[in-house]
């Protein structure tokens, strides 16, 4: 009797590892496919349909390092236990529905073209991946331990997860959106004045697209970033005789080039900018100058602090571009964590190192002026201490104002007759004054 139930019992657990192995073969199967149409995806994206102006040359590190990644997810998987399983699958699962952001957004706006048909297969891969990893995680929880344990044990593994996400997960997915995703389409022109339609080309060589409206009183300021945001300051310095200039920055828009909202190399569209204009025999190159919005406001400075084609600029609301910034403006422990790692990130999705720190740049603006712009209470209040570092590290000729009660570049509607004034006394005393 003792060597029937023996051997019946040898039986079913040959059956049962042979029913486990089959499940972790197809499981297996499953999960490399779906990996696969990540990889397919992000090769598509960076080597195969990269956006007009730019090669494959130009993404190697975007392309190989998260080509690099998931490749080894899927080699490792079939060889790991079931929680680090689980723990890939989440993982490369979270990349693949992220990556397929890209694609649904443009689709919306257009309808899907070019790399958007391998984006979409991406976030099925990603969705099939975050089904997978949540089965396997279920299936392999321990229920043979006493309640206390396991409950505690599960919140522990819940709070490192959320601290997981909120300082890993959610700075990489702003990443990859921000050098990703950018206005699909030109806005409907309202500047105030007849303009004509340009286009100039950057140094590292994309054609970008943009408006001009002539001066009527010499000068001429390029409002900036895009061709949306700033046609109220376009209206404003139109009413004053300003000559003005906008145009979609790389990868915006009509305009080449791969898209990064944090401005990194955006300096190079304002290089060229101020270098068409220059050429223009109908503009006067020493009295040129520019407002920035933001990132606009940020770019504007690295641009003005490396050439003496900016005789004046207005940065409104920057604050900073990446964790260079943050250490530089004193943010110590933000900047290691979740600014650290989205520092990383962008640089591993654009192939680009961070620009130097806003506030390296602005000594280096002098001789020509400069004017930071801020509201009281722009992004909750945190763009004082940037913009109050900006102007003490900055050389004469320099002005400064906080907007009461404004917002996060809200100056023009917040205090409209004030704004003007001042921004206008600003561009007359720098362009127009002999």
């Amino acid at each position: 009797m003792n060597t029937i139930a023996h051997t019946g019992s040898a039986r079913r657990s040959k059956a049962f590892a042979a029913r486990a192995a089959s499940m972790l073969r197809s499981e297996t199967a499953l999960v490399r496919l779906a990996q696969t149409a990540v990889v397919l995806h992000i090769a598509d994206d960076n080597f195969l349909q990269p956006n007009p102006g730019t090669s494959a040359a130009d993404h190697l590190v975007s392309g190989l390092v998260p080509i690099t990644l998931v490749v080894g997810a899927a080699a490792l998987y079939g060889r790991l236990r079931a929680g680090a399983r689980a723990t890939l699958a989440l993982l490369v699962g979270f990349f693949g529905v992220l990556i397929g952001i890209e694609a649904a957004y443009y689709t919306l706006n257009g309808g899907p073209t070019g790399d958007d048909f391998t984006g979409i297969m991406a976030t099925l891969g990603g969705l099939v991946l975050l089904v997978v990893g949540a089965l396997t995680l279920w299936r392999s929880r321990r229920t043979d331990d006493r309640p206390w344990r396991r409950y505690l044990r599960r919140a522990a593994v819940t709070a490192g997860a959320v601290a997981f996400g909120l300082v890993v997960l959610f700075p990489t997915a702003l990443a990859y959106i921000v050098t990703h995703t950018a206005r699909a389409k030109v806005p409907a022109p309202n500047l105030g004045a007849p303009f004509e339609e340009v286009a100039f080309t950057t140094s590292d060589g994309l054609r970008l697209q943009g408006w001009f409206v002539p001066s009527r009183n010499d000068a001429t300021v390029i409002a900036f970033p895009g061709r949306s945001g700033p046609q109220k300051h376009t209206r404003m310095l139109v009413r004053h005789g300003y000559g003005v200039l906008l145009f979609d920055r790389r990868g915006e828009g009509a305009s080449e080039g791969d898209p990064n909202s944090f401005g990194w190399v955006g300096d190079r569209d304002l290089h060229a900018a101020a270098a068409y204009l220059r050429s223009r025999p109908d503009v006067d190159p020493e009295r040129l100058g520019g407002i920035g919005l933001s990132v606009g406001g940020e770019m504007l400075i690295h641009a003005a602090a490396h050439s003496d084609a900016f005789k004046a600029i207005v940065s409104e609301g920057a604050s900073g571009q990446s964790a260079r910034d943050g250490l530089a403006n004193g943010d110590t422990l933000e900047s290691f964590l979740g600014g650290g790692v989205n520092t990383l990130a962008v640089a591993v999705f654009t192939s680009t190192l961070p620009p130097p720190s806003l506030k390296s740049e602005v000594a280096k603006i002098a001789p020509n002026e400069v004017f930071f712009v801020y509201g009281e209470n722009g992004q909750g209040g945190t763009e004082a201490k940037p913009n109050k570092l900006f102007y003490a590290a900055g050389r004469e000729p320099k002005r400064i104002w906080e907007v009461p009660n404004g917002q996060h570049i809200a100056g023009i509607t917040t205090q409209p007759e004030e704004y003007e004034r001042r921004v206008i006394a600003f561009f007359d005393a720098a362009l127009l004054d002999e």
